[in-house]
């Protein structure tokens, strides 16, 4: 019999992806086997029956703000920015169903060739049927990030919590790849990271889920069997933010 400890804690999760996390070692684009081992660590999470949807980001091929930094409009480059999170979604869904994951792409800008329109109860119902659901195009606004899309899809399809994958094992008080002496927190409250700028999500949707008492892991992606190990809530695994420090317990 299977070691009970080794069941998944949440029913429906939600995963954050940058669109960094699809590069690999790579500067830009997408690197195939990054992407076939992501692809593989959700398959096997959907093995064990939890929901999984998913929010990617863009960042790999053209990040808004960055292009609004150079004198773009501001609008103008975040809807390059969606469209970009539309073409890493696709790539996901490719990957995944190479794998024999079944999965949908939903759009929040309407590309009926490509992807479906995003409607919430259609989300949900392919949930309950086992696919994999993967939001693309952000809110469909501009001056909203993939965070903010995050926590606003989560709590619209009633996820337990977001998983957001980084390249980092969870929050530091400063970056540790520069500061040795960064300290590494298990466990933050929303006002934690909103009243100290912690580089966890942006404070729109961060103040999404404080309102809705949603919580999040923050893990290392990079390390193989990590998107499995957050599911279970291990305590000594990422960092976890929530309404209070016990919320681990």
């Amino acid at each position: 019999m299977a070691d009970s400890s080794s069941k998944p804690r949440y029913r429906r999760i939600l995963l954050k992806l940058s669109g960094e996390a699809l590069m690999g070692e790579g500067k830009y684009g997408i690197n195939s086997a990054t992407l076939s081992r992501i692809a593989s660590e959700v398959k096997e999470i959907v093995a064990s029956g939890v929901q999984v949807a998913i929010v990617i980001g863009g960042g790999n091929i053209f990040r808004g703000v960055a292009g609004s930094t150079e004198g773009m409009d501001r609008a103008s480059a975040d809807y390059m920015g969606m469209l970009a999170t539309v073409i890493n979604g696709l790539a996901l869904q490719d990957a995944l169903e190479k794998q024999g994951v079944f999965t949908r792409v939903q759009s929040a800008i309407k590309m009926e060739q490509i992807a479906e329109p995003y409607i919430r109860r259609r989300a949900v119902r392919h949930l309950e049927k086992g696919r994999v659901v993967i939001f693309a195009g952000g809110t469909g606004n501009p001056y909203f990030t993939t965070d903010t899309a995050a926590s606003l899809r989560a709590m619209e399809i009633n996820a337990e919590v977001i998983l957001k994958a980084t390249k980092v094992d969870g929050v530091y008080s400063s970056d540790p790849k520069v500061d040795p002496s960064a300290r590494k927190y298990k466990t933050l409250t929303y006002m934690d990271v909103l009243q100290h700028s912690l580089n966890v999500m942006d404070s729109t949707a961060i103040s999404l889920c404080k309102d809705n008492n949603l919580p999040i892991i923050v893990f290392d992606l990079t390390a193989k069997g990590n998107i499995r190990r957050a599911i279970q809530g291990t305590g000594e695994f990422g960092t976890l933010v929530g309404a209070s420090e016990t919320a681990w317990s």
